[in-house]
């Protein structure tokens, strides 16, 4: 299943797009007893979430570790649902990622209230910094997600301040 045509922004009858593997829908069908506007959004916030922890084109087990923390926390699910939703997030954005990024993010902005997505801004720092430090890709795709989601960059940087010791930029000035 398409990350598109699981939060329902695809037509639910088109056909299945080639790529999609066996197991994203076998993982994808597990959570058809969550409501759908609860699907729609954890969908949303867990690829945006996977969409920064993979913008270094690697996801490091610590930021899939906080992504399930997350998602947990934020949804109340029990941990094999939690990590349904992290492994079909994590899935798309390394099979789609450049494809869908800005469509995602723009659909979750007009399904999300202000603070969903300052919620989201916090974690997504949270994520990228898990495993130690937060890479230039990482800290330059959170802000072309903040300005997507319509934050200021001054905004971005209030939230990005939070984090300052584990910027990559900054350690290396910094030695």
């Amino acid at each position: 299943m398409s990350l598109l045509r699981f939060l329902g922004i695809e037509a639910k009858n088109e056909d299945r797009k080639t790529g999609e593997t066996a197991t994203v829908r076998a993982i994808a069908s597990r959570l058809e007893r969550l409501d759908p506007e609860l699907s729609r959004f954890l969908a949303g916030f867990a690829y945006v979430l996977a969409r920064v922890a993979n913008a270094d084109l690697e996801i490091a087990g610590e930021e899939a570790d906080e992504m399930r923390r997350v998602v947990h926390e934020l949804a109340e699910l029990g941990s094999e649902e939690t990590d349904l939703v992290v492994e079909i997030a994590k899935s798309q954005a390394r099979l789609l990622g450049g494809t869908e990024n800005y469509v995602v993010t723009r659909e979750f902005r007009e399904h999300s209230t202000r603070p969903q997505r300052v919620k989201l801004l916090e974690c997504l720092y949270a994520v990228a910094a898990a495993d130690g430090t937060i890479s230039g890709p990482e800290s330059g795709e959170i802000r072309a997600i903040a300005e997507e989601l319509g934050f200021t960059r001054a905004e971005a940087n209030a939230y990005r301040s939070h984090y300052r010791d584990k910027l990559s930029l900054l350690r290396r000035k910094a030695k």
